[in-house]
């Protein structure tokens, strides 16, 4: 049995050589490129890749399944581009394909989420199902949707066996978190949507306070000193942020009414 490795790509010079020196020893590389102008491509050759191209809607999720239909090994392990496999984890997955019982069709691995260089544990585990037997798993096309094991059922590795995490290369800067907030924030628009949401005053003030309670008190932010607290307030902002947008959406569909 093998594991073939599926990244996908785009202008992902910065962190992709880390990530590829970590699966180096896998069987297969797949990277699913969204026509990058930098040194992706050079950087993936350099590791003898199987280089696939999709077109590039802005996010990976929509490749996702494309990507995975060329896959040829009997696991799969799929990685973001600045993300980073320790040796003791895929020492412990090549493990996990001969000892997990049959049905197990796919593994939540624990994320260790990097802001700023430091492992913010606020956001820690973030178990992801990232592990899995080629053809057990399907991804949906919308984005930061989660992946569905759709044969088998799942295994989550101990998230107190934190050498057991991937590594996540977040935010290196504010900006790029500021930047990303807006861009997800929009798309929340859509998840509210399709669950049906609408807009009230308990969703832009209560779910943003419930989100800082949780970020920075339950789950531990206050441990990480300032970094704790400035991307609890962040992830606060990010709720307000969501809530505010559906408010002005909505009220933009009454005005286009009258």
């Amino acid at each position: 049995m093998g594991i073939s490795v599926v990244i996908h790509t785009y202008n992902s010079e910065k962190y992709l050589e880390k990530c590829l020196e970590s699966v180096k020893t896998c069987e297969e590389i797949v990277i699913c490129d969204m026509h990058s102008t930098d040194r992706t491509i050079e950087i993936a050759q350099k590791y003898g890749a199987k280089i696939i191209y999709h077109e590039n809607l802005g996010f990976a999720d929509p490749a996702r399944n494309f990507a995975l239909s060329h896959a040829t090994q009997d696991w799969v392990l799929v990685l973001d581009s600045d993300e980073e496999i320790p040796p003791a984890l895929l020492e412990h997955l090549r493990e996990l394909m001969t000892t997990l019982p049959k049905h197990i069709g796919g593994v939540f691995i624990p994320r260790k989420n990097l802001h700023l260089g430091q492992v913010l544990w606020l956001s820690y585990p973030n178990p992801i199902l990232r592990f899995f037997k080629n053809g057990k798993v399907s991804f949906s096309e919308k984005v930061h949707c989660a992946p569905t094991i759709i044969d088998g059922g799942d295994w989550h590795i101990d998230e107190k066996r934190t050498d057991l995490a991937i590594i996540h290369y977040n935010h290196d800067d504010l900006e790029s978190f500021i930047s990303r907030m807006n861009t997800y924030t929009t798309l929340e628009l859509e998840k509210f949507e399709e669950r049906g949401v609408k807009f009230s005053i308990g969703l832009l003030l209560f779910r943003p306070i419930g989100e800082f309670i949780k970020r920075y008190f339950i789950k531990g932010g206050i441990k990480s000193g300032l970094h704790g607290f400035v991307f609890s307030v962040f992830l606060m902002i990010y709720k307000f942020t969501a809530a505010a947008k559906l408010w002005a959406k909505e009220l933009k569909e009454k005005q286009n009414l009258t």
